[in-house]
């Protein structure tokens, strides 16, 4: 890396603190982290804001993306995940074609190396993770049920979960748990807030990283051709992943329901993200960070309503 990179780095994170929040209650409820690669720096940013607010909920879901921003949630580290992805977005120890030679051919990001030490940034703190009195599952899909699992943080092979669950499809080698095959949780459950419902919480705070008129066009047909081939060992896989455009649409619209009868309480983006799934451009990455924490500051007042009433 060049002098001019160096600096540029460094202004771009020069206000984004890294310390552990302190841990001075925890809030009943759980949160819920969608993914979307690094459309996630969004989700640090309302993560960092929470943290500076004190707010730490009992209970963290995340899928994909948002299972590794979860990891720096729960163990209170502010500003970690956003540290990582935009001071090594370039390395290509991460991210790219020699990422993928050094995981052998397993995936274009290397998961790994966010896991490993890194100069400047403190290793993730494992024990605020297993603190017994907060929850953190990691959502990932089975290849050969095509159905989501949720993965509790008490297991000892929990950091292989969330790997599990941040593997994408198409592009990665599947991570094995208990003797199968796991994909990103997102082929399957993209927003895991059912998983909340269903297990009685009353207290819901969903972080997006579309904003909530997204929607995709599906093309079901042409996808399962591709799917079908690409997994034909997995078929069931193969017909969930075809779907995943159409459900999601879906889980879109009951979300937006929900919402509007004060179920759940969403921070969305307050305007389109027009970022590529591994967008490169620091300066947009960082814009994303910068709006995720604006928006949780605005709607700090309206989250402790929700949360108190």
């Amino acid at each position: 890396m060049n002098e001019k990179d160096k600096e540029k780095i460094f202004n771009i994170l020069k206000d984004i603190p890294l310390e552990q929040a302190p841990l001075n209650k925890i809030v009943p409820g759980a949160i819920v982290l969608e993914g979307g690669a690094f459309r996630g720096l969004y989700q640090e940013g309302v993560l960092d804001c929470l943290l500076d607010n004190g707010i730490n909920f009992h209970t963290t879901i995340g899928v994909s993306a948002g299972a590794l921003n979860g990891t720096n949630y729960v163990s209170r580290q502010r500003g970690r995940s956003a540290h990582i992805n935009l001071k090594y977005r370039h390395d290509r120890r991460y991210v790219g074609a020699n990422a993928f030679l050094r995981t052998k051919g397993k995936s274009l990001i290397n998961l790994d190396f966010t896991f490993g030490s890194l100069p400047n940034i403190d290793n993730l703190d494992i024990e605020a993770i297993k603190d017994p009195n907060r929850r953190f599952i990691a959502v990932a899909t089975n290849l050969k049920t095509g159905k989501a699992e949720y993965f509790d943080k008490d297991r000892d092979d929990f950091i292989q979960c969330i790997k599990a669950s941040a593997t994408l499809p198409y592009l990665s080698k599947p991570v094995i748990i208990d003797g199968s095959p796991y994909l990103d949780g997102g082929c399957d459950d993209r927003i895991p807030y059912k998983w909340a419902l269903n297990n009685g919480y009353d207290k819901i705070v969903v972080i997006r990283t579309r904003d909530r008129d997204f929607r995709i066009k599906p093309n079901y047909k042409r996808r399962y051709m591709i799917t079908k081939r690409w997994y034909s060992q997995y078929p069931d896989f193969a017909y969930i992943l075809s779907r995943t455009d159409t459900d999601y649409n879906k889980v879109c619209d009951e979300l937006f329901k929900l919402e509007n009868n004060g179920t759940v309480f969403v921070i969305a983006p307050s305007k389109p993200i027009n970022i590529k799934m591994l967008e490169g451009d620091l300066d947009k990455l960082k814009e994303l960070y910068t709006l995720g924490y604006n928006d949780c500051k605005n709607n700090l007042d309206m989250l402790m309503k929700y949360l108190n009433k």
